[in-house]
């Protein structure tokens, strides 16, 4: 039986995706995913593979997330403190 973390590593490997596309695609809710990441990038670099975070960026000003360690949704934006973020996209390569 394959696992969720497992799905979502091959649902990486085929394609960038957002963790709500990935949520939609394994029938799991969009929180679940941002817990499950750090696991998949562990089990894509156990296979030689690394995973790839296009990062956050506020739809109103640009501001991007380039420095953010963390891999689940910010809250707001630091430089106009808007709440309109685009969402990264996760690919495995």
């Amino acid at each position: 039986m394959v696992t969720v973390r497992q799905q979502m590593l091959e649902l990486l490997m085929d394609g960038p995706r957002t963790a709500r596309q990935v949520s939609q695609c394994l029938g799991i809710r969009e929180r679940d995913v941002y817990e499950h990441i750090p696991y998949v990038a562990r089990s894509a670099a156990a296979r030689g593979l690394k995973l790839r975070v296009e990062s956050f960026s506020c739809m109103v000003c640009g501001y991007r997330f380039d420095e953010r360690k963390r891999l689940d949704r910010p809250g707001r934006c630091p430089s106009c403190k808007s709440g309109h973020l685009e969402e990264p996209r996760y690919r495995v390569v």
